[in-house]
């Protein structure tokens, strides 16, 4: 009983290139120590490191990558939540020539302000990689870019295009604000202790500048869209849940800015990439990072294939079925010149006709988000935004 505990809780034990003392490892909070020679020589090959430049490390564990970045840096920053690798780095450190080059800060990245830095090289954790990834793409001054090794099915979810079978929420947002390239596969073999997946290292860039967008209202919509990725946008906001919180974000705009519902039903006179509600006043990139802020703690709950939401589908089917038979028949009393006298005139049925419309005028209708472009998103909220509608 006794030997069956023992192996229970017996953790990977670690050492270090260095030979330093070896420690056990925690899975659980996602430990694997990169240990390829070759690996970690070309990760700072393709990091691009200038002599000059500060480098931001998350994670560095017991330091393999550290004693490399200090090498072709003039300064590496790295964040460490572990005590024993923080004891173990400052020990690996304090006897080779590179310790003033060295600041290392003990604690949760996620919770850390971040000093400033020119690039970011790191393995980081595979549990929280879009909250890191986000939490980067939020930080002032930018960056020049960040070269990450992060879990092989996220690392396609970034870089996925649309009408590919990885191609999400976080494909778009990230594709928004910032240029996302894949520079190479690496095994799990490669590490200790191995993880179950297989990795990938990515490189990102941040644009600038930034899309002047309400990232607020942006990512309110996209989330909609993602909720059922394959799906048409037409059956989509025509489900009950989707459009009563439309209508209700409808009624608080109209009651700070009169009637909205008008007879132009088209975008084409609009700039598809600037939102009407960016005041010029704005402080643009505040309110950008407020929205990236927002997505940190909830990325990965992103979105949900078409398999996944079969059992919630199912619960509301019938509902939304009558939703959209509604719709559709006022949709059709208002097209039919020879029932005008019976067009619904409460506002609720306006709006629903309103929304139905834009969506068929500007050929939106039979669009899916799998397929859609960041472009076509851009379009769709400018769209939405200059007709009242809102998501935020």
């Amino acid at each position: 009983m006794g030997k069956k505990n023992k192996n229970k809780n017996k953790q990977t034990q670690i050492k270090t290139v260095s030979g330093a003392v070896s420690f056990g490892m925690q899975k659980s909070k996602g430990q694997h120590l990169l240990k390829n020679p070759m690996i970690l020589s070309e990760i700072i090959n393709k990091s691009g490191i200038k002599s000059t430049d500060t480098v931001l490390e998350i994670g560095p564990g017991t330091g393999n990558l550290t004693m490399l970045l200090l090498d072709a840096a003039k300064k590496v920053v790295a964040i460490e939540l572990d005590p024993r690798m923080v004891a173990q780095l400052i020990k690996r450190v304090g006897i080779s020539p590179y310790q003033n080059k060295l600041q290392l800060i003990q604690g949760d990245v996620l919770k850390q302000k971040l000093p400033f830095f020119d690039l970011c090289v790191a393995n980081i954790p595979y549990q929280i990689s879009s909250p890191i990834v986000f939490k980067l793409l939020s930080h002032r001054p930018l960056f020049r870019a960040a070269v990450l090794l992060i879990q092989r099915e996220f690392a396609m979810r970034l870089i996925a295009k649309p009408g590919t079978e990885f191609y999400c929420r976080l494909s778009v947002n990230v594709q928004l604000l910032s240029k996302v390239d894949h520079i190479m596969k690496v095994s799990k073999k490669n590490f200790v202790p191995p993880p179950k997946v297989e990795s990938s290292v990515v490189r990102i860039e941040p644009i600038h500048p930034l899309p002047k967008i309400n990232f607020l209202e942006w990512d309110g919509m996209l989330r909609i869209c993602f909720s059922r990725k394959n799906k048409t946008l037409g059956a989509l906001f025509k489900q009950k849940k989707i459009f009563d919180m439309i209508y209700q974000n409808y009624k608080k705009f109209k009651e700070n800015n009169g009637n909205i519902i008008s007879n132009n039903q088209d975008n084409k006179e609009s700039n598809p990439i600037v939102s009407s509600e960016i005041n010029e006043n704005d402080n643009n990139e505040s309110n950008i990072i407020k929205g990236l802020l927002n997505n940190i703690n909830d990325e990965e709950k992103m979105e949900l294939d078409n398999d996944d939401e079969e059992k919630d589908e199912e619960d509301e089917k019938e509902k939304e079925k009558d939703n959209e038979e509604k719709m559709e028949n006022d949709e059709e009393k208002m097209n039919n010149n020879e029932e005008n006298i019976n067009v619904p005139n409460d506002e609720k049925s306006q709006f629903r006709i309103h929304l139905i419309n834009l969506l068929k005028n500007n050929n939106f209708m039979q669009q899916r988000a799998v397929k859609m472009s960041i472009t076509n998103f851009l379009e769709l909220l400018n769209l939405f935004n200059n007709n009242g509608i809102h998501f935020n």
